[in-house]
């Protein structure tokens, strides 16, 4: 499969993300999950093979699964329904591409934490708490929390970091009714996601959801991608050890390698060995099969 770098359908030019491509079409958007990665916030020179299809499937696996408890912006992931000229581009868009209702995102990252990771153990070591929650002394790194936390921060323009915010900020930005439905609402998610993870011998240590307004009946809906080696930390079960980096399905392998190569978190991407792109390519594609229990299309 050919490497998807980004796309300009029938010469129309998406708005661009740091891994999707967004099509306007009014009411609706066309999302194609390119297979960029990002680290640190820049977009790396090459991108890995097959990553942007597992993105979609695994987020169309979650939709599906979470279907009875949570509405989301899907309308289909067939190119056939697509709108002319975009399904003349089954090469292109198939696998990869979800259509979508067009909703204004809320302005706040909803992640969740199960475990001690991350930018949530950096915040920890200097002041024992994340977001404002207080948590026990003595944590090590990646240790399981007592119970699930929202941790919720703002979202960044393209190339800038989001920044942790506590609860009582959230409600300064989105209201009282709305933040305390996406924090409910994310942290009974995550709950029942991990418990399904943890079935397959997976650990969900942490993971961000995106809401959305603008239905018809004003209803928050889900947005964005859902429960992704991109949006969450996805560890083996039976290589975890706390008090230390875990071994992952997500990017954390190319962060690890970015690190040991002193890369200095800004202007262009670098360019990643062979080696480091087909690993990294393998870790999405088993991230699905574990969790869908299906062999990934390549």
């Amino acid at each position: 499969m050919e490497t998807v770098l980004q796309t300009s359908i029938a010469g129309v030019e998406p708005k661009r993300g740091k891994v999707r491509d967004i099509y306007d079409l009014a009411d609706m958007l066309l999302i194609v999950a390119t297979d960029r990665i990002s680290a640190f916030d820049v977009i790396m020179a090459n991108g890995i093979p097959h990553k942007g299809a597992v993105l979609t499937q695994i987020s169309l696996f979650w939709f599906d699964y979470f279907k009875s408890d949570i509405e989301n912006h899907l309308i289909s992931a067939d190119v056939a329904d697509f709108p002319a000229p975009f399904n003349e581009f089954a090469d292109r868009l198939k696998g990869r591409s979800m259509l979508v209702k067009k909703l204004t995102p809320l302005p706040v990252e909803c992640v969740v934490r199960g475990y001690l990771a991350g930018s949530g153990y950096k915040e920890y070591k200097q002041t024992q708490t994340i977001c404002g929650h207080k948590l026990p002394p003595g944590l090590k790194q990646c240790d399981k929390l007592l119970k699930p936390i929202f941790t919720p921060a703002t979202k960044a323009e393209l190339g800038d970091h989001d920044e942790n915010i506590s609860f009582e900020q959230s409600i300064e930005i989105i209201g009282s009714e709305a933040a305390h439905y996406v924090r409910d609402k994310s942290i009974d998610i995550f709950k029942k996601a991990s418990r399904y993870a943890e079935s397959k011998g997976i650990i969900l240590a942490d993971t961000k959801f995106e809401w959305g307004t603008g239905t018809a009946d004003g209803k928050i809906i889900l947005i964005d991608e859902m429960l992704t080696p991109d949006s969450s930390r996805f560890w083996p079960a039976d290589k975890y050890h706390p008090g230390r980096d875990q071994e992952s399905f997500d990017k954390q392998f190319v962060r690890n390698y970015l690190e040991s190569i002193d890369f200095d978190k800004s202007g262009p991407g670098a360019l990643l060995p062979p080696d480091i792109v087909n690993k990294t390519s393998r870790k999405y594609i088993d991230c699905y099969e574990r969790l869908t229990g299906k062999e990934f299309p390549t």
